[in-house]
């Protein structure tokens, strides 16, 4: 991982949002999850993660894993205590919007008391499941989407990281509009996020600039991070970017900066 591969979170409010309640089926049952979430194979070494340009413990990416636990810090700050979803977006392509929503994953799922659960929403250029070195052979969301009896066991994945699980976007569609504003897929961000009060769901979507899918998305998540390429977007794209979601739904902007 670059040195330049940092992040920089800033809130664009001056007052905390508050966080709407939700419900969750059962209380007790946090960490539940967290004694289920077994790897199958042996955890990731920090080389190998640095290869796959993800955060660490070690000393070697200390910046950037400082930079994503301080967003995590203020996503929690506005969530009070409950499990929440974030919706990571780009203003632009290339903006680094997939490397941001992987990394801040993976910055819940080392406090080991909480478990995150990473979802790929981009439809027409899904990256997850290649930058984690994941087989997607089961398919993903999309395929959940139409044919949910298949369920959704099927298409969660583990990454090698734990307490981390992908579930990949699955079959290749150009527009996922339809699918995003569906019933099926509320119902199933619910259960995934309210089976388990400890499990943070992160939903990594298209850029704004270019397709509805990102508001559309918007819909369906608590938060919205929005990624700057730093030097790329201008200040015009980004307010322009910003004013496509709810207010009190946006939790802030990342400026991005990325070889």
């Amino acid at each position: 991982m670059s040195a330049k591969d940092e992040s920089i979170f800033t809130h664009r409010r001056d007052e905390m949002l508050e966080a709407a309640a939700r419900h969750a089926e059962d209380p007790s049952s946090a960490g539940h999850s967290i004694a289920l979430m077994t790897e199958g194979g042996r955890a990731l070494a920090p080389a190998q993660l640095e290869q796959r340009r993800l955060i660490h413990r070690e000393d070697s990416v200390r910046r950037q894993s400082d930079a994503f636990r301080e967003i995590r810090t203020r996503l929690l700050e506005l969530a009070g205590t409950q499990n929440f979803i974030t919706l990571v977006v780009s203003v632009s392509p290339h903006s680094g919007g997939s490397f941001v929503a992987r990394n801040l994953a993976a910055a819940f799922a080392f406090d080991e008391a909480k478990t995150s659960l990473l979802i790929d929403c981009n439809l027409r250029y899904p990256n997850q499941h290649k930058a984690l070195s994941v087989d997607p052979a089961k398919g993903g969301l999309i395929d959940y989407l139409e044919h949910p009896i298949r369920g959704l066991k099927s298409i969660i994945y583990q990454t090698g990281i734990p307490r981390l699980r992908l579930v990949p976007a699955g079959t290749s569609r150009e527009n996922g509009g339809e699918y995003f504003s569906s019933f099926r897929m509320r119902a199933m961000l619910d259960s995934l996020r309210c089976r388990y009060t400890d499990r943070y769901l992160f939903l990594d979507g298209p850029a704004i600039k270019g397709s509805p899918d990102a508001r559309i998305l918007s819909d369906v998540a608590d938060f919205v991070v929005v990624v700057v390429g730093y030097g790329r977007d201008t200040p015009a794209a980004v307010n322009q970017a910003v004013a496509n979601f709810d207010a009190s739904k946006l939790a802030g902007v990342v400026f991005n900066q990325s070889t």
